[in-house]
């Protein structure tokens, strides 16, 4: 058996996370069975490489779109979905007000229309507007 992996069956991790102390070479080329092992253990002459505890950049890791599996939206809750429509429904409605596109009454009358789910998106309240003629030119 190699010796990285006898080590790396003793300390209970994979044999990446074993760490040979290169002043006792000989030692460990010497050492046969798992007592000799442990023992080298003991004197630190094999360490467990610890593990990485910032897991912010784990998570960042691996999420491309090449290994998410499941349609568009089923990776983004009902709630984050609502958040992400309403507040881009809102921002267009305050950018039409400033703009003086719409007078107010028809603003709070849309602004309570986006937030009964009236609308499917921007382009939906833009082409609301334009049917009714609402919005100034």
């Amino acid at each position: 058996m190699d010796r990285k992996r006898l080590a790396a069956r003793i300390l209970k991790v994979g044999r990446n996370k074993v760490w040979f102390d290169h002043t006792k070479k000989k030692e460990i080329e010497e050492s046969i069975t798992a007592a000799d092992f442990r023992e080298l253990i003991k004197k630190k002459a094999i360490k467990k490489i610890p593990e990485k505890k910032n897991l912010s950049i784990r998570k960042k890791v691996k999420k491309g779109t090449g290994s998410r599996k499941g349609a568009k939206y089923s990776r983004l809750g009902k709630k984050r979905r609502w958040i992400i429509k309403i507040r881009g429904l809102r921002a267009e409605l305050k950018r039409l007000l400033g703009g003086d596109k719409i007078e107010k009454t028809i603003y709070k009358d849309l602004y309570r229309k986006s937030g009964g789910g009236f609308f499917r998106d921007k382009s939906h309240l833009n082409s609301y507007l334009e049917r009714q003629e609402l919005i100034k030119k």
